[in-house]
C-alpha cells in the first residue's frame, strides 16, 4: 500500500488513526445503546449475547465466544448474571460434558419483543440512509477478516 509520507503529513496525528476513529466510534454508539438497554435490564455485551441467542436459541460457550470474539474468561461472567437475571440457562452438554451450553428461557425469548425497536431508534440517530450503514457495516465486516488475518499471518502476540 502506498503512503504519502511528504512533509506536512504526520501519521502519528490522532485523528489520522483509523483504530481511534473506530475506537471513539464505538464508544459513541455504546453511550446511545445505554439508555435503551438499561430499559431492559441489560448491558450492552449482554445485549449483543442475547442478539445471537434470538438467532439461535442454544449454543455452547465456545461459540457464543467464537461468534462475538470474547474469551470464556469475559464470557462466563456476562452468561452467569444473565442466567440469574433469568433470561438463559446454562447446562453441561450430555454428549460431552466439557461443553456448557446457554438456552434461552421464556423470559429471554419475551425480551426480544421488547428490543425489537432498537435498531431503528439507533439508525435514526446515525442520520445514515439504511443502505449506507448496510455498506458500511460489510466494509468494517471485511475489514476485521483482514485484520485478523493479518495477525494471524504475522509474529505478532495475541
Amino acid at each position: 500500500m502506498e503512503r504519502d509520507n511528504g512533509p506536512h503529513t504526520d501519521w502519528l496525528l490522532l485523528d489520522h488513526q483509523l483504530c481511534f476513529a473506530l475506537y471513539s466510534s464505538s464508544l459513541a454508539m455504546t453511550k446511545l445503546y445505554k439508555p435503551l438497554l438499561s430499559e431492559l435490564g441489560l448491558t450492552y455485551p449482554q445485549y449483543l449475547v442475547m442478539l445471537v441467542l434470538w438467532e439461535t436459541e442454544t449454543l455452547s460457550v465456545s461459540e457464543l465466544g467464537n461468534r462475538l470474539a470474547l474469551d470464556s474468561g469475559t464470557l462466563t461472567p456476562l452468561l452467569k448474571r444473565l442466567a440469574v437475571s433469568g433470561l438463559v440457562t446454562r447446562t453441561r452438554d450430555a454428549a460431552d460434558e466439557r461443553r456448557v451450553l446457554v438456552s434461552l428461557t421464556d423470559a429471554g425469548r419475551a425480551l426480544r419483543r421488547r428490543a425489537e425497536g432498537i435498531p431503528e431508534q439507533m439508525l435514526c440517530a446515525t442520520q445514515c440512509p439504511v443502505e449506507e450503514i448496510q455498506a458500511l457495516t460489510r466494509r468494517l465486516h471485511a475489514l476485521r477478516s483482514t485484520l485478523e488475518q493479518a495477525r494471524t499471518d504475522s509474529s505478532l502476540p495475541d
